[in-house]
């Protein structure tokens, strides 16, 4: 699971929290994808101190991921009564719970072992752990075979680069996925990369907030992932947030493939 175009602002509080220090939180898969560039250091890499975040504070990344919640058209395009659907960056769960009701099989890929726990632990508590199968694995080696599912969708988590997807990533997507079935990517960047590799755009329109769970909370995340909006977050007092206060685009979109059949 990946945050995609990060503001510069969060990324500057995020790399704050973590040191060189952290690095041995990965395994060496983790650390052949997250540490082939740069100096190696998070305090100069925000990619590198998202991906701590999952690690070593997943249930901070988790309230995050529960108060940006999707535009209801974009659950309402995904396909319904399918087969079998694979999630890829499942994260802790923001879209796999929609996912069950449309699927009769549905396998979730996550590769931060902290993430597969929550969201394992959401699937229990809402009586669905026999419904989803959750399992590690990255964009660039998914463990499925050919042809797999009739959907393939990755929300918030694929990105151009290789350690979040790239051109690998996207031709694995596309190779798990059925002739005739359909790849999406919700919440996406990029979008003239995606063009390029013959995906078309969709977006849904209104006004969208980002709903967290109180206000006390929306200025305690405002100051780690939004700080630049939070003098504006505590003026407002209100646990929900427009998101053109915080200066991001909200997830109302998604890029996708229908695979030629």
């Amino acid at each position: 699971m990946t945050r995609p175009e990060a503001p510069a602002a969060a990324g500057r509080e995020l790399r704050r929290r973590y040191t060189a220090a952290d690095l041995g939180v990965f395994t060496r898969d983790e650390a052949s994808r997250f540490l082939r560039r740069g100096d190696g250091d998070p305090q100069n890499d925000v990619v590198l101190a998202w991906e701590l975040l999952y690690r070593l504070e997943p249930e901070l990344f988790d309230r995050l991921a529960s108060a940006e919640r999707l535009h209801p058209g974009v659950m309402g395009w995904l396909p319904r009564d399918v087969d079998r659907i694979a999630e890829v960056g499942a994260g802790t769960g923001r879209l796999t719970m929609e996912l069950i009701e449309r699927g009769q099989h549905v396998v979730a890929v996550e590769p931060a072992l902290p993430l597969r726990r929550i969201l394992r632990r959401k699937l229990a508590a809402a009586d669905h752990g026999d419904r989803v199968r959750v399992i590690p694995g990255f964009f660039d080696q998914l463990p499925l075979r050919d042809d797999f599912a009739d959907l393939v969708v990755a929300c918030s988590a694929f990105t151009p680069s290789p350690e979040h997807g790239g051109e690998a990533g996207l031709a694995e997507m596309e190779r798990v996925c059925r002739p005739g079935g359909c790849v999406a990517i919700i919440w996406p960047n990029h979008l003239d990369w995606l063009a390029a590799r013959g995906y078309r755009y969709v977006a849904f329109p209104g006004p969208m907030s980002v709903e967290f769970a109180s206000y006390p909370e929306a200025a305690e995340l405002a100051e780690i992932f939004y700080p630049e909006a939070a003098d504006e977050v505590r003026r407002l007092g209100r646990r929900t947030v427009p998101f053109d206060v915080l200066g991001i685009n909200p997830p109302r979109d998604l890029a996708f493939k229908v695979l030629a059949a």
